[in-house]
């Protein structure tokens, strides 16, 4: 099947950036999609996806869970999910699968900074514990969405609270506490409001369709 024709006049900045994302979804990327796995973007998430064991090797390897190497790993898989977004954008290649495996990638990565955050104490046990029972608790809710053709969206303090988890994480793994503290206050705020939004959007969907 041919690509999609990619309308460049759209491709402003905030479009092309992920600023800008008025307007519906892409319709290769619902539900019910094609999965379409071999597109530019999904291998960009392939290789994010396969270097996550490297990182975990590499922390839990070292003496203080504060590896250099690891601090660099975990900041490109991170940063990596712009990459493909806006690969998606310039190529038109947008596909099912590439919404799908987007956040189970991050969340994956989130749950790794636990790992290593826990296993050497670099934030407080409670948060952590929080954060992974949120993430895990999206990655099942994911799953029963995508079984019963569920499309939920992602929410604005889902957007806004992904950057600071990662940078606690990140920041963590640097040695930089004070500023990790601050950012997984900020972060667990926002993501623990954000989940409470995604289960209401799908129970509200899943009533719908009950109903129809």
């Amino acid at each position: 099947m041919a690509e999609p024709p990619v309308d460049r006049r759209k491709l402003t900045f905030r479009r092309l950036s992920g600023l800008d994302r008025s307007g519906p979804p892409p319709p290769q990327t619902v539900a019910g999609a094609p999965l379409r796995p071999w597109t530019v973007p999904n291998f960009i998430g392939y290789i994010r996806l396969a270097l996550i064991p490297v990182f975990l090797a590499v922390e839990l390897s070292s003496e203080s869970g504060t590896d250099a190497l690891g601090a660099v790993l975990f900041a490109a898989i991170g940063w990596s999910d712009y990459l493909d977004g806006i690969a998606a954008r310039v190529t038109g290649q947008y596909s099912r699968l590439g919404a799908l495996l987007d956040p189970i990638v991050d969340r994956l990565l989130v749950l790794s900074g636990v790992v290593v955050c826990w296993k050497f104490e670099l934030l407080p046990r409670w948060g952590l514990v929080i954060l992974a029972a949120r993430e895990l608790l999206m990655l099942v809710l994911a799953r029963i969405a995508l079984s019963r053709a569920v499309d939920i969206k992602i929410n604005w303090l889902g957007r806004w609270g992904v950057w600071p988890v990662f940078g606690a994480l990140f920041f963590a793994i640097c040695g930089v506490h004070w500023l990790a503290l601050t950012l997984l206050y900020a972060g667990l705020v926002l993501t623990v409001g954000a989940s409470v939004l995604y289960v209401r959007d799908g129970l509200r969907q899943a009533r719908a369709q009950g109903s129809t």
